[in-house]
């Protein structure tokens, strides 16, 4: 049975770990030779060994996306490896609830640098080489607080909004070469980022979001998703069952944003 990214090359930031990683598994399982690339080079070169344990063909390369020159090199290697790149997933970010009286303008730069100037790089050292493709895709991974306002985001939800909206720009200015462009905005998702604050409970753990969340329905699904819950939505704008979409965003929050 022919797989459904055959022959193709996809490019994945941010895949280390989480839903990088989690994606960049499910293209490399469905048939794509991926360039997994992350700024913890250690990490990275641990799950890049072992998906090729799995006869899956991964490479890898340390890339901090908010340096033009390094997301330069991180495409030449992609395509210098297999003549072509036919995906790219920008999933690379940081998260941060900083209020804004402790919100410094070089935390904020440093933020939408990561977040959202990342993409434009991305997208823009690319470009050349999906234009080529027959099925270019990009797929940008934003976040339902690019949809909707949080306490304390607002350096990571300006930068998911702008990305959303890039998304769109990207759509609109890239779909005459047959390049689509779409976002992924997950909600609730148990990653390592989610769970970075080792000094307090996990909050998809306490008794607060059980109850709010779970129990009385603020999350229809009545559960946190797991970074496959997205993996599977990224294959499918990566892959032609996806061929008449584009400029979309895609929500994936166990139904977190149709409640109220």
């Amino acid at each position: 049975m022919t797989k459904r990214l055959s022959g193709r090359v996809a490019l994945v930031t941010g895949a280390a770990r989480g839903i990088g990683l989690a994606a960049a598994t499910r293209l490399a399982e469905e048939g794509a030779h991926v360039l997994l690339s992350d700024i913890d080079a250690d990490v990275l070169a641990e799950v890049t060994a072992d998906l090729r344990k799995q006869d899956l063909t991964v490479d890898a390369v340390a890339c901090d996306v908010a340096n033009p020159q390094s997301v330069e090199r991180m495409v030449a290697k992609a395509a210098g490896n297999w003549g072509r790149i036919d995906i790219v997933v920008n999933n690379a970010a940081i998260s941060d609830d900083t209020p804004i009286e402790e919100l410094s303008d070089e935390h904020w730069r440093h933020v939408l640098a990561i977040n959202l100037d990342s993409a434009l790089h991305v997208a823009r050292a690319a470009l050349p080489h999906l234009k080529q493709s027959p099925s270019g895709s990009i797929v940008n991974i934003a976040s339902v607080q690019g949809i909707r306002g949080q306490p304390h985001a607002m350096a990571y939800a300006t930068a998911k909004g702008g990305l959303v909206n890039l998304t769109r720009c990207m759509a609109v200015d890239f779909g005459p070469f047959g390049i689509r462009a779409n976002a992924v905005a997950p909600g609730y998702i148990d990653t390592r980022m989610a769970e970075q604050k080792l000094d307090t409970p996990h909050e998809h753990k306490t008794d607060w979001f059980q109850d709010i969340y779970f129990k009385y329905g603020r999350m229809p699904l009545r559960r946190a998703g797991k970074v496959e819950d997205v993996a599977g939505p990224i294959l499918f704008l990566a892959s032609d069952d996806s061929l008449y979409v584009t400029g979309t965003v895609l929500v994936v929050d166990g139904g977190f944003t149709a409640t109220y």
